[in-house]
């Protein structure tokens, strides 16, 4: 199968690559990492503007969704830039509120998050214990393993992470009870699923990202009075990267068509593998320099690891897909 994207949507990713390329991205994620976050704050009000986060819900909830595939679209931009914050929890906070189907919570969170006037963390058993950013998000939403939806606050001060605009806290077990029951077991479930396949979509994007500069900086660095791009053994690396990248992205555009947990989990397996393998080789070809903090690679290079183990590591990612495969 052969996967075009439509006009609309080609026009739809091109206007979020346009605005990001605009923002000064890179200033935002480091302020972010240092505890400022306001640069962030302004960006994602900016992002919100294109309709990004709308997208998670549907119309009834003044949403424009539910499109998984133009959401993760959008998502591998935001991926591109290194965008920080809980832009994946938030969108995943919006579909858990959507499909639990209580009007009264809707109304009461749903319009600040769609419209990029709050921001909201979340985490689920599929999901792992940690929340991201809770110190900056305006909601931390939690479900339990028994199927109590709270709304929650940080235990502690966060924890730093591989990357440091990535800050983890654990939730505390109180907090405001806001549904319980099967219903918030099923839409947190959803949410995680969602969850995974926008994370996916940003390991792309950052994989990209990675790769783009580390093609650049082959052709600028020379060794013998030669660009190492020119040597054989460096082309093989580029293109293995390459390769790893565009097999991972029919993948995504297949899980967001389908939505299918089994096929969602291969193409974030897929594509947090490409992208770490991108940062691995984007740190070989650069050198010693690809170490340094004032060189915004790191941005990139930092957050391979994180997107490849969050909302499922490698292992459990495996796991689900082989549930989801047929008895032989």
């Amino acid at each position: 199968m052969r996967f075009l994207l439509t006009e609309e949507q080609a026009d739809f990713a091109r206007t979020l690559h346009g605005l990001l390329g605009a923002s000064e991205v890179p200033a935002a994620v480091r302020a972010w990492g240092a505890g400022d976050h306001a640069p962030g704050r302004a960006l994602w009000a900016r992002i919100a503007g294109t309709g990004l986060f709308a997208l998670a819900a549907d119309e009834a909830h003044d949403g424009m969704g539910p499109l998984p595939l133009e959401q993760a679209l959008g998502f591998v931009e935001l991926g591109r830039a290194a965008v920080p914050g809980p832009v994946v929890e938030t969108a995943a906070a919006a579909v858990l509120l959507t499909r639990l189907g209580d009007e009264t919570l809707a109304k009461r969170f749903l319009p600040g998050l769609l419209a990029g006037e709050s921001t909201a963390t979340l985490t689920v058993p599929a999901g792992g214990p940690y929340a991201l950013d809770a110190d900056a998000a305006t909601h931390l939403f939690t479900v339990s393993a028994a199927g109590e939806l709270r709304l929650s606050a940080a235990t502690a001060p966060p924890r730093t992470s591989t990357d440091p605009a990535r800050r983890l806290s654990l939730p505390d077990a109180g907090g405001e009870l806001l549904a319980d029951g099967p219903a918030v077991t099923a839409a947190a479930g959803a949410a995680a699923d969602w969850a995974r396949l926008l994370t996916a979509a940003q390991s792309l994007g950052a994989g990209e990202a990675l790769l783009a500069r580390t093609v650049e900086y082959a052709k600028q660095r020379t060794q013998f009075g030669t660009p190492i791009g020119a040597f054989q053994a460096v082309k093989h690396r580029l293109a293995d990267t390459l390769l790893g990248l565009e097999f991972a992205r029919p993948l995504l555009w297949a899980a967001a068509l389908s939505l299918d947990p089994g096929e969602i989990a291969a193409a974030k397996l897929t594509a947090g593998e490409a992208a770490y393998a991108a940062a691995m080789t984007a740190l070989q070809l650069h050198g010693a320099i690809g170490y340094t903090e004032e060189l915004d690679l790191s941005l990139w290079l930092r957050k391979a690891r994180p997107l490849r183990d969050a909302w499922g590591s490698p292992a459990q990612c495996r796991a689900a897909v082989l549930r989801g495969r047929p008895a032989s």
